[in-house]
């Protein structure tokens, strides 16, 4: 700091801190917030402001406690008693003590944290808050101490402890309500997902068993004299079906009969998973005492902790910032639907310049190799728009003006998550409903520009597509996201740590050595636990909405929580500063979120099942054209004939363009995935059954899948019996006083 005339005098505390002989303090108390200043970028100016605000923190009711090191200020900051004597009183009902209101004896750590947090964020002086003063550079930062925090950091925030069960309210007695809830969810959600993952797994190996019995593989195998068309003008090559025997046989790993009763499961999995996470939620919140607690009475509260002449900032709404809102918003997702066609362009670009490309390698697996490179350009798409997503629903709810912090979080969870669903699904819509369905046929393709063609599905079928894009996307979420969501804080947080504490040095103060350490600690903000949540949504999403088409996605989202729970503990616990705890007694819109998802998960997979797999194809193949339809009764397999039932017929002397080179030569028919005439190429009747079929279907498996669902959820009742008789006893038993002390008035 410059000049001795403006430098701010070190306030001792002689009763807290008294000095001792070698001129060091000795730590004999806690702080509830720590406040640090850059000295590198202090002035005259500045330092008034400064002095300002603590000032009038002072006259609030704060111990302040100020110690200079070599580059910054920091600022010790403890709460009077008084203050929460007067939040127990604001929380304390005239009958009994409401939910969430202190108990008698000292005030827990979290509340302490919580409290203070919330005055030194709203305290305004001069017309300026803390946040606008950081903005200044008045201030740096303000973080909560790392205290107390040896039983977590050896019983839960170890890789060892990875199978083990959470201390759930130790979480909570550290960090909070609502960190405690996001964890207890997470593990519910981990333990639920093992049916799942043990029905998933069980399909595909079960699915082995047909590797080489089926019927359409082995007629897939053997189709060596079946002529393709070509699947790309520029190639002009016919291919054989048979080339497509390997494919064929995997794609039947999780497209057969099977899938249904696996989408129908995960259907009822979603619900029962939702209704016992209720339960559970219940129990919790109940024995934290939480259960009937009231946010916008505590939040109200804390206001008049903070200005005791505050005045009720009451609900309202525009009809113009809504419209504004709701117009841009479509907008974005438009945006966000044209980058499933930017990944159409890149399919067909890819696609023409690996054709040409000089590697024989590359021109054999032309369609393998645009699947996956799609798969990684969508995989970057996701990463860049999800902070472009983040901006813009902040600004979206800034324009909107929520009346307070816990209103804001909802409506940006909400922008948010629509948006993360567009960024992370129009692709995989477009893959499951569009791809191959739009592009007419052989000899009268739709091209772009009238000169690229669109791409197809994979000779073995749609599935295929989805099957390797779900893979990939899910694997590098749980894999390289995982990874950088570690390394990422363990370098910043090593980095930080030899710039704040260079080899060889030492402090002669306690204080300032504690405070330190948490400095040199990552920084967190209020979306710190935000982001953990979202990334857990995403997942649930893949696991649930596109389960029909990767039925492994189960075992996936389990073994990644499993990691994940540790991640989060090592980063909240050892890497990061403390969170700011926050009272809860559920995990707010984010249920609203997963009952979302779990109805678009019916829809979708009822979808996939109709039009993305062969299944109504082969079911109507088999009981309406095959053998053994109308009750023949034939030895052969009733799938016997399918493969050419199901391919039609184009006479290569109708191609319009250039004939296609091959070396077979006077191939005069070629045979492409459809169900058209031979004479005019137009929809056969088999189509337009088909498409009735699948239609039916998709009505009657939504209405299937929501009926379970409702049973379900009418079945698992909300909150357990247990709960409500408790409630029921603590309602009788606060009666019960009120009585026996009125009678006592009366008497006297």
């Amino acid at each position: 700091m410059q000049g001795s005339e403006d430098e701010i005098h070190i306030v001792l505390e002689t009763n807290s801190f008294p000095l001792m002989e070698f001129g060091y303090f000795q730590a004999t108390d806690t702080w509830d917030f720590i406040l640090v200043s850059d000295l590198q970028k202090t002035n005259i100016k500045r330092d008034y402001r400064r002095q300002r605000f603590m000032a009038e923190l002072e006259k609030t009711g704060f111990t302040i406690k100020e110690v200079e090191d070599k580059r910054r200020l920091f600022y010790g900051i403890r709460a009077h008693s008084r203050i929460f004597n007067q939040y127990r009183e604001l929380l304390k009902d005239t009958d009994c003590s409401s939910p969430g209101a202190l108990p008698e004896g000292p005030v827990p750590t979290t509340t302490r944290i919580r409290i203070v947090n919330f005055i030194l964020r709203k305290k305004e002086v001069d017309g300026e808050k803390f946040d606008d003063l950081v903005k200044d550079h008045v201030f740096e930062t303000m973080f909560p101490l790392h205290e107390r925090a040896e039983f977590l950091r050896n019983n839960w925030a170890q890789w060892r402890d990875i199978f083990y069960k959470q201390p759930i309210d130790t979480i909570r007695n550290y960090f909070g309500e609502k960190v405690a809830l996001y964890f207890a969810w997470l593990g519910w959600y981990t333990v639920m997902l093992v049916p799942a993952a043990i029905t998933g797994v069980l399909l595909f190996l079960s699915s082995f068993s047909l590797f080489h019995a089926s019927q359409i593989s082995k007629e897939i195998c053997e189709a060596n004299e079946t002529i393709m068309c070509p699947l790309q003008d520029h190639q002009h090559k016919y291919w054989r079906l048979s080339e497509t025997c390997t494919f064929a046989k995997l794609t039947h790993l999780f497209d057969n009969e099977g899938t249904v009763f696996f989408a129908i499961f995960m259907a009822l999995w979603a619900t029962v998973f939702l209704e016992f996470w209720k339960r559970e939620r219940a129990r919790t919140a109940a024995s934290w005492k939480l259960y009937g607690w009231d946010e916008d009475q505590e939040e109200l509260a804390m206001e008049l902790l903070n200005n005791p002449a505050y005045e009720l900032q009451k609900h309202q709404h525009s009809y113009l910032r809504s419209s504004a809102i709701l117009i841009f918003s479509l907008v974005l997702i438009c945006l966000l639907i044209g980058m499933a066609h930017v990944l159409v362009l890149y399919r067909v670009m890819v696609t023409f310049f690996f054709s040409h490309s000089a590697l024989p390698f590359l021109e054999q697996r032309l369609t393998t190799a645009v699947v996956i490179t799609g798969a990684l350009v969508h995989y970057i798409i996701i990463v860049v728009m999800t902070k472009v997503n983040k901006k813009v629903a902040l600004k979206l709810c800034d324009f909107e003006k929520p009346r307070t912090f816990s209103e804001r979080e909802r409506k940006f969870t909400i922008k948010f998550f629509i948006f993360q669903l567009f960024t992370h699904f129009s692709s995989l819509v477009y893959t499951a409903f569009f791809l191959g369905r739009i592009n007419g046929h052989p000899g009268n393709q739709v091209k772009i520009g009238g000169q690229w063609r669109l791409e197809e599905c994979h000779p073995s079928g749609c599935m295929m597509d989805l099957f390797v894009q779900m893979a990939i996307i899910m694997g590098l979420k749980q894999t390289v996201s995982n990874c950088v969501e570690y390394l990422s804080p363990w370098l910043t947080y090593r980095i930080r740590k030899l710039r704040e504490w260079p080899q060889g040095r030492r402090l002669h103060d306690p204080n300032l050595e504690e405070w330190l350490k948490n400095y040199s600690l990552n920084e967190v903000n209020i979306f710190s636990l935000f982001d953990e949540f979202m990334d857990m949504m995403v997942q649930y999403g893949f696991t649930t909405i596109f389960v029909a088409a990767f039925p492994l996605a189960p075992l996936l989202a389990f073994f990644s929580n499993l990691i994940e729970i540790r991640l989060d503990a090592i980063k909240m616990v050892r890497l990061q500063r403390r969170l700011v705890p926050r009272k809860a007694n559920d995990i707010g819109t984010w249920l609203q979120v997963l009952e979302a998802i779990g109805v678009l998960a019916v829809i979708t997979n009822g979808m996939i099942i109709a039009f993305t797999s062969e299944f109504i194809p082969r079911l109507m193949y088999k009981y309406y054209y095959g053998p053994c339809s109308r009750g023949s009764n034939v030895t052969a397999d009733c799938m016997t004939g399918y493969v050419n039932h199901s391919l039609s017929v184009f006479r290569t002397k109708d191609y319009k363009d250039r004939i296609p080179s091959q070396r077979t030569e006077h191939v005069t028919e070629c045979r492409y995935r459809d169900y058209r005439n031979k004479v005019d190429y137009s929809y056969s009747s088999e189509f337009w059954f088909l498409l009735a079929s699948r239609l039916a279907f998709v009505i009657l498996f939504e209405h299937v899948a929501l009926c379970g669902k409702i049973i379900a959820a009418w079945f698992v009742p909300d909150i357990p019996q247990s709960v409500k008789n408790r409630v029921l006893e603590e309602k009788f038993e606060n009666l019960c006083k009120k009585l026996r002390l009125s009678s006592r008035v009366t008497d006297v």
